[in-house]
């Protein structure tokens, strides 16, 4: 089952909410996210938040769980446990990028939490695909001429290997004092990165005309 975790980051964009969401997802609202499902016609499963970011009406045709401003996870990452609880699999975050510097980051640190759990999990938007990647091999498909970026998350260096890329790699540690792995391009149908060691974060521009 696939969970679809609607942030409320100012970035949002209600349009591509709409598209992203398919009708058999599991939709959560994180707080102001809300907002932006109602702007994209969407009724989630549940409402989460303190409701610090949100002062509008909430509908009474789904589950509200309304939390205390004085706690220890994100809006974001009570929700990501609810699907995880629910039995999902899969997680899409949407208005996670963009805004706040230090929110963005802890939707980053959401994406290892929803992998220590055994799930898979994704922020997107219109702009950009933003995954952490453990040991093992990634295929990428129908990506050619799509800028990405790798680099090492929660450690020092990440050993990796890419084939299908204008800059390939062979067992080359990437640092996280160096950020050598900004701006690649898949240059086949077909692109492969390859984890050998370590945790990455993978950051995929979907758009040509974000620079």
């Amino acid at each position: 089952m696939r969970c679809v975790v609607i942030a409320g980051s100012p970035d949002a964009n209600p349009s591509f909410i709409h598209s992203t969401v398919k009708e058999d997802d599991f939709v959560i609202c994180a707080d102001k996210g809300y907002g932006y499902a109602v702007k994209a016609g969407i009724n989630p499963d549940i409402i989460v938040g303190d409701f610090d970011s949100y002062k509008g009406e909430v509908s009474t045709d789904c589950k509200v769980i309304r939390l205390n401003p004085h706690k220890d996870d994100t809006d974001t990452l009570h929700c990501v446990n609810l699907g995880l609880e629910k039995g999902c699999d899969s997680f899409i975050i949407l208005g996670a990028l963009g805004g706040r510097l230090d929110h963005t980051y802890a939707n980053l640190c959401t994406l290892l939490h929803i992998l220590q759990h055994g799930a898979q999990g994704e922020l997107l938007s219109e702009r950009e695909s933003v995954r952490l990647l453990l040991r093992g091999s990634y295929c990428f498909e129908n990506m050619q001429g799509k800028t990405f970026s790798l680099f090492p998350f929660g450690c020092f260096e990440t050993n990796v290997s890419y084939t299908g890329a204008e800059y390939p790699l062979t067992g080359y540690n990437l640092k996280s004092s160096y950020p050598l792995g900004v701006s690649n391009v898949f240059s086949s149908e077909k692109s492969e990165i390859k984890i050998n060691d370590g945790i990455a974060i993978l950051i995929i521009n979907l758009s040509e005309d974000y620079i």
